[in-house]
């Protein structure tokens, strides 16, 4: 192709019509294709009025014979959603093909997707596509198209489209089909000559990854790989991650850290007796102030019974079983000893000085805990408190059903790491493994049972073994490096095309992590974590520590999030970033004020020293590269807080 794409972009909208800052979508559409080096020629916004559409379009395609057309807005189900029904009016061709293209990669992230309309054709010379008003699924749409439009152009401006066919019979042959081409990282027009350097999709398997058996020079020079928010990743996480089976657990220290998995009631009443709350007198109340003889005594753990008559009071201590006859407790302090016996090691006569009222100092049977009382609902968690454990053991529950916890391994890859405790000192080119023992650390400091799996090289034999002995013993595998684009990094395509893994995402915007992995063989959940320290632990903490909490039973399985002060200004990067705090109450605060942890790189593991916080902070844009001190936002807790006193 010869000279660069010519483009136009509508936004339809009544309120960006009336209010064109409002637009956002446009603005989106207009860098993405621009960075491409395509040459968007005009912009406009109209309103959801037909005509004004209609004029819009005509303008574009019979007077200025732009090549594509795309619009964005108007394209639901609105009262006022009419864009598709204008497009249709003017079409001279459908484009069913590339419409399937933009309804399918929507249905990819939403099933609201389904409530999109869009339409697709040529007029004259001029493609045009109608995008939803969302940002975001805007930028989903136009990228899965980036790689066909320059062929459909070709075409419509007259040209054979002889490089496709070319191109495709070619693919036929090396049984390859191409897809994603991500071409917002290229700085250069899209042409129609293909390079041998493309990403591909393997067009029998459709597996994304590199080929196990192909050299180097055919490895994918761009990740094929769709770039999902963080949000989108734990949502599909969510999605593939159940409560593991009940089990029944004896009640007792082990216990902590469980969910219940079942409604637990009062077998026995608490107390199972008439206590006293204090040391002092059982008495009849009506009997009132006066000097009474001592004629027994009730202390804790004593179950000889017998019956107070009027005129008598009986020695009590806190917990001692009341007697029959007696309905009232006066306390020691209010009375006075008047005669002992002959010894004086007994008590005799006592004044009571206080007039009492029937059940006062009394604890009436299941006072405290009913028989029958539900004392535990399913969901509930079995905290180190011990007010759980306590309460069970009271009512007589010796044993209850809890949801299992998942077994987590953890493996560390890579042919230069080297285990922690190896005292040979190290060769040029290796470095000791600190991802292993923190997750590990980590996943028990949780209340997991974490599986230490070791260390396995990169070679595609001994890790495609090591994966599947390790899956027969495991419920979540988190493997550590091997996820990005090197060579070596064999994680994804071991997964793929030995293991029969189902990749649900290997790329997320986010800073540190951006290679991170969800995958799942069989009911199994596998996490391929980046290689470098604080990537593995920032991503451990915002997907998988989420996914054991949830496999666990716990319905709050999300770690908190809350509203956190800067202590200091941060400048913000292109990407989303987790940023390593420290988190501490001051005196008389009402809120937690975070500090950095320092240098943020990836590699530095001293930035998750005394970290308690993960903050939330947003890419950097043309109005906001950075954050003042003083500034609110989320920090997402993975920690206690300091208390500064």
């Amino acid at each position: 192709m010869t000279s660069a794409i010519r483009v136009g972009i509508l936004t339809v909208s009544d309120t960006s019509s009336s209010k064109p800052k409002a637009d956002r979508s446009g603005p989106l559409l207009r860098d993405t294709l621009a960075a491409v080096g395509w040459n968007v020629v005009d912009t406009a916004i109209t309103s959801d009025d037909p005509k004004q559409i209609s004029k819009a379009l005509l303008k574009w395609t019979d007077i200025e014979e732009l090549d594509v057309i795309v619009t964005t807005g108007g394209t639901g189900f609105g009262v006022r959603d009419n864009t598709p029904e204008v497009v249709k009016s003017l079409l001279d061709k459908d484009a069913p093909g590339i419409t399937h293209l933009l309804m399918s990669t929507s249905l990819k992230y939403t099933p609201f997707a389904a409530l999109s309309r869009p339409v697709c054709g040529v007029r004259g010379k001029s493609i045009i596509l109608t995008l939803p008003g969302s940002p975001k699924a805007c930028k989903e749409n136009i990228e899965c198209v980036l790689d066909i439009l320059p062929h459909a152009v070709e075409l419509t401006r007259g040209g054979s489209g002889s490089g496709l066919h070319n191109k495709m019979q070619q693919s036929s042959e090396d049984n390859i089909k191409s897809h994603h081409h991500h071409h917002h990282h290229h700085p250069k027009a899209h042409t129609c000559t293909h390079k041998s350097d493309e990403v591909v999709r393997d067009s029998t398997t459709g597996n994304l990854s590199n080929p196990l058996n192909a050299p180097v020079t055919r490895r994918h020079r761009q990740s094929p790989y769709p770039m999902i928010t963080v949000e989108e990743g734990n949502a599909l996480i969510e999605k593939y991650t159940q409560p593991l089976e009940t089990e029944i657990k004896e009640v007792d220290d082990k216990l902590i850290g469980y969910v219940i998995a079942e409604k637990v009631t009062a077998r026995e009443p608490v107390p199972g007796y008439r206590a006293s709350i204090v040391d002092g007198y059982a008495v009849k109340a009506q009997d009132g102030p006066g000097s009474y003889p001592v004629v027994t005594s009730s202390v804790a753990g004593s179950s000889d019974a017998f019956t107070l008559q009027s005129g008598q009071i009986s020695r009590i201590t806190t917990g001692g079983m009341i007697p029959d006859g007696a309905d009232a407790i006066v306390m020691v302090e209010d009375t006075e000893l008047q005669e002992t016996s002959d010894d004086g090691k007994q008590e005799k006569i006592v004044k009571i000085l206080a007039q009492v009222q029937v059940g006062e100092n009394v604890r009436e049977i299941g006072c405290d805990t009913p028989i029958g009382h539900t004392i535990a609902e399913t969901g509930d968690i079995i905290t180190s408190v011990g007010g759980e454990i306590g309460v069970l053991s009271s009512v007589g529950i010796r044993s209850i059903s809890v949801y299992r916890k998942p077994r987590v391994g953890v493996l560390s890859t890579g042919n230069e790491v080297v285990d922690h405790t190896n005292t040979v000192d190290l060769r040029p080119g290796q470095i000791r493994d600190s991802n292993r023992p923190t997750l590990l650390a980590a996943i028990g400091a949780a209340g997991f049972e974490a599986i230490d799996l070791g260390i396995v090289g990169d070679h595609i034999d001994d890790l495609e073994q090591k994966l599947k002995l390790s899956l027969d013993s495991v419920d979540v595998l988190i493997t550590t490096g091997g996820v990005s684009m090197g060579e070596m990094d064999l994680l994804k395509p071991i997964l793929e095309q030995k293991m029969g893994a189902t990749i649900h995402f290997g790329r997320v915007r986010m800073k540190p992590g951006k290679p991170t992995t969800f995958a799942t063989v069989n009911s199994k959940l596998v996490f391929a974590l980046p290689g470098n320290p604080v990537s593995a632990n920032v991503t451990f903490y915002l997907f998988v520590m989420p996914a054991l909490r949830k496999m666990a039973g716990m319905p709050n399985f999300k770690l908190p999030v809350m509203q956190v002060k800067l202590s200091h200004s941060i400048k913000l990067d292109a990407r989303p970033e987790y940023h390593r705090a420290i988190g501490k109450v001051q005196p008389n605060q009402s809120h937690i004020i975070v500090t950095s942890t320092g240098v943020q790189q990836s590699s530095r593991i001293l930035s998750m020293v005394g970290a308690n916080c993960l903050l939330e902070l947003p890419a950097s844009s043309t109005e906001q590269t950075q954050l003042e001190a003083g500034t609110f936002l989320n920090g997402i807790i993975i920690g206690p807080p300091v208390f500064s006193v």
